[in-house]
């Protein structure tokens, strides 16, 4: 049986797409209101961009739906391109002196965790890493790990609300608990959280969270998140430097009128992002977003138990820490050459269409392969991913 949910996405018809992950899909619905914004952008560039006339007005309608949705103050949500944007913005801006430890996990996103490294070179401080088991038991492994590392040089902790090479959901709010306790900042890269999870941002806590609006809510390219708690919102400064820097806005927080105006964009994604909201809210036929993320990690669950059993592995963590995301291990490999994907997901691509990321984590030649689960797969989508490697790990070894 087709899947009805599909017709909604412009997706290739020869490609099975097991990879919403990566870059998210934004809808038909999502394409056409964009592309009738940008029209009207073209028409009159002045009018639509310039922030003291219809820019502001059209993004604080964004961040009224958005704040509503994220459960948090409308003052203290701003917009950034994408996750790694906002959480270069924070770093960036943090007060670090020569001997101050940020802490960060080794199930980090790799350009956070570059970011992390570019601003303690810079100012005398140090990476530290919580090196969270995997396979990971339970919530509670991943909690302990974290706490291990806690010292009184522990400045701040970047940790993601759900892991992309392990796909594990990690307990943010008792984290966040925890260092806050100790007196610790935590910046939360909650990039594969909006769609897949529910988020409560002030009642997690956190002193920073980004997300992305494009991967699991399903906007255009690119839209995300940056929410900041007022009392740091006079540190974090955005990436660019632009007019807002010295040129107050009336009635406007030097924070939201910095990261609205950050020189000529395109903000016709963030524009997007309230009519796919609507989009996900009405999609099933009833239950609205929770139905979404419910039925996503059904499929998901699904799919990762038809993969484990094909296979003959282990699933790597409990179904808990698992969303519309799940990684699985593969027979370790070679890595793959410089500037090229994994052979064996290029096989995957050209022989058989099916679009997977393959992992090398920790360490090049360790291999995991993630697969998504969004409203449009089903569960053939999972049965060919299985055949199809069942098939080249035989090819492999011959």
């Amino acid at each position: 049986m087709t899947n009805p949910y599909r017709a909604h996405w412009t997706l290739h018809p020869e490609v099975t797409p097991l990879n919403h992950g990566s870059f998210g899909g934004a809808p038909r619905v999502a394409l056409e209101t964009q592309r009738g914004l940008q029209d009207e952008l073209e028409r009159e560039p002045l009018r639509f961009l310039a922030p003291e006339r219809e820019l502001e007005p059209k993004l604080d309608a964004v961040r009224k739906k958005l704040s509503g949705f994220l459960k948090c103050r409308f003052e203290d949500l701003a917009f950034v391109r994408n996750t790694t944007d906002g959480v270069n913005a924070v770093l960036r801006s943090f007060p670090f002196e020569a001997g101050d430890e940020l802490l960060v996990t080794s199930h980090g996103y790799g350009a956070c965790t570059n970011a992390a490294h570019f601003v303690t070179e810079r100012s005398g401080a140090k990476v530290v890493v919580a090196d969270i088991p995997f396979p990971c038991d339970g919530p509670d492994t991943a909690l302990a790990a974290i706490t291990a590392e806690f010292t009184d040089r522990t400045k701040l902790l970047l940790v993601d609300l759900i892991t992309s090479p392990t796909a594990l959901i990690l307990p943010v709010k008792r984290i966040v608990q925890a260092a806050q306790a100790r007196g610790i900042r935590v910046l939360v890269d909650a990039a594969h959280g909006p769609g897949m999870v529910p988020l409560e941002l002030e009642a997690v806590g956190a002193d920073y969270t980004s997300g992305n609006l494009h991967k699991w809510l399903c906007a255009p390219k690119a839209a995300g998140f940056l929410h900041v708690k007022e009392e740091h919102q006079h540190e974090v400064r955005p990436t660019v430097i632009s007019h807002a820097a010295r040129t107050a806005r009336p009635g406007r927080s030097r924070f939201l009128a910095e990261f609205d105006w950050t020189g000529t964009y395109d903000p016709t994604p963030l524009l997007v992002v309230p009519t796919v909201m609507d989009f996900l809210q009405t999609l099933l036929p009833s239950g609205g977003m929770e139905a979404v993320y419910a039925a996503n990690k059904a499929l998901a669950l699904e799919g990762r138990g038809i993969l484990a059993e094909r296979l003959g592995v282990e699933v790597p963590a409990p179904p808990e820490m698992i969303g519309s995301i799940a990684t699985l291990p593969l027979p370790d490999g070679p890595p793959p050459e410089l500037g090229q994907t994994d052979p064996l997901g290029q096989a995957l691509f050209k022989k058989h269409r099916i679009e997977v990321p393959i992992v090398h984590w920790p360490k090049a030649g360790r291999r995991w392969f993630r697969i998504s689960a969004m409203l449009y797969n089903e569960r053939a989508d999972y049965e060919r991913l299985a055949d199809a490697l069942a098939e080249e790990l035989e090819l492999a070894v011959q």
